[in-house]
Parts: C-alpha cells; structure tokens; sequence
C-alpha cells in the first residue's frame, strides 16, 4: 500500500471577517474570525499529487482578496514545478480552488461530473450561486475537457493507489472530498465540505450552502473517512497552521499527514465559547 505524505501549503489570509460570515445560527456572529487558504500537496515514492490549485494575482485584483504568495510559487518553494505534475484534483470549482489551471501544463484534473454539471448549468443564471464561481475558471477547465486531460467522478473514485475522492456536495453541488493513506492512519482532506474544524465539530453549516442536507451529512463523512475529527484538515482553518509541525525550511507549509500536536476537540476549536 503506497502511503503518503501531505502538506498544507497556504497562500493567503483574510481577517476581516466576523463568525456570522463562517456559520450559520451562530450566538456571537460579530466576534472576528480569520481564514487562511491553502493548497495541499501530496507526495509518495516519487509521485506528487495536487490538490487544488487556489487563485492568483489577477483574481486577487479582481475580489479584492489579496495573496500573500502565488500558489505555485508556493508549490515551487516544496521543490514542485507545476509543469511537472501530472495529477491535479479539483475538489470543486470555486474561484479559490481551480484558478490558474492553464499552469499545469502536463496534468490531468480529477473533478466531479455533478461539478462540472452545476458550474455550467442553470443554477448558473442566479447571481447569488454564481459568486463564488469565476467564469474564466470554468471555462479552461471545459477547454481541458474538449483537450481530453479531465477524469471524472460520479461519486467515489480512486486517483491513485492511495488517493480516493467521495462526492459529498453541499457547498457546492459536486465538491469532493480527498481521503489518503498515510504512515500514520487515513486522512481526509475535507476542502470546503467543512471549512473549519467547529463546522463538522459543532454541526454548524457554512452561509455559502447549494444543498444544506448534502453537507451536514457530510460533516459525518468525512469523519468516517478520517477515522476521527484529528484526521480531517479543514479546508481554511488557520487553526491547522497551529497545530499541526511547519516544515523544517518552507515557513507556509505544514506536514499533515503525522495528525495534529494534540487531539482535536470542541473545547481546542472554541477557546473562550
């Protein structure tokens, strides 16, 4: 069984929000709450695998939502040039998660059917489920489609020996889920299927919702996967840059796939609640 290493590679940071824009029904709505954005890399036996690919300079313009560092050039600083990597999975098309696909030249993408179904779809004539979504992003990936550098999912499927994707929607109608064999126990990679640990934790949907049953069930899924609520890495969650080991000469990149310095639990995710 092959069994791989992951790292969470963060690019940007967006602090001025509060906890009504991170859950839904929350009793302190107006208290700050951060979120960080990451890419996560996964390595074995010479093999890398990406997942996500984040957005740019340009998108950052365009949102207001600057980077602190391009998200290859994040990767490059790993040792990984994006034009080298062969496997990309996109978990689902949001602007944050599958800018900059034309950057990976030689790589197929992993996205599920459903995804590219909503993306390009109806629901696209509404503004509100349209915003987190960027046009142009949509539009290469269908481009490497017609290319024919896309596999895709209807459900769960394996990427490679090691690497499994579930669909589990809600956030978005196709976001997928990363589930990985590790050295040290399963991992799920959720994305957004929980964006922060107290999401999945306390039962406390994300506001950007397209199906609000899809992911509160999901929030069981993915702890089923990862055997435990210390196994899922949420998808922006600064609390994973705290709690998990920096690597030893890239100072935005965290190792994952050795868990957490201590169990994660309700009371660690909502220090003062």
């Amino acid at each position: 069984m092959m069994q791989w290493t992951v790292h969470a590679v963060k690019y940007a940071e967006r602090n001025a929000r509060n906890r009504g824009d991170s859950f839904v029904f929350d009793d302190h709505a107006a208290a700050p709450h951060g979120m960080d954005y990451f890419v996560w890399l996964l390595e074995c036996e010479g093999r890398r695998i990406v997942v996500d690919t984040g957005y740019d300079a340009g998108e950052a313009a365009r949102r207001d939502r600057p980077i602190l560092r391009d998200p290859v050039d994040a990767l490059s600083a790993l040792g990984v040039a994006a034009e080298t990597v062969d496997t990309v999975i996109i978990t689902h098309l949001h602007y944050d998660h599958a800018g900059g696909l034309d950057r990976y030249p030689t790589a197929t993408f992993h996205v599920q059917a459903a995804e590219m179904a909503y993306a390009t779809g109806p629901c696209m004539c509404h503004g509100v489920l349209q915003m987190p979504f960027t046009a142009d992003h949509v539009c290469e990936m269908v481009r490497h489609v017609y290319s024919g550098r896309v596999v895709f999912h209807d459900g769960s499927g394996q990427v490679a020996p090691g690497v499994r994707v579930h669909c589990v929607g809600g956030h978005s109608r196709g976001l997928q889920v990363v589930e990985v064999d590790t050295a040290h126990g399963p991992l799920c990679l959720a994305s957004d299927a929980a964006h922060y640990y107290e999401n999945f934790l306390a039962a406390k949907p994300f506001p950007i919702v397209v199906d609000m049953q899809p992911m509160l069930d999901g929030f069981d899924t993915i702890q089923r996967l990862g055997q435990g609520a210390s196994r899922v890495i949420p998808g922006h969650d600064p609390l994973v840059t705290s709690m998990f080991p920096v690597h030893e000469s890239v100072p935005f990149a965290w190792r994952l796939d050795v868990g957490p310095e201590r169990p994660v639990t309700l009371d660690l995710v909502q220090p003062g609640l």
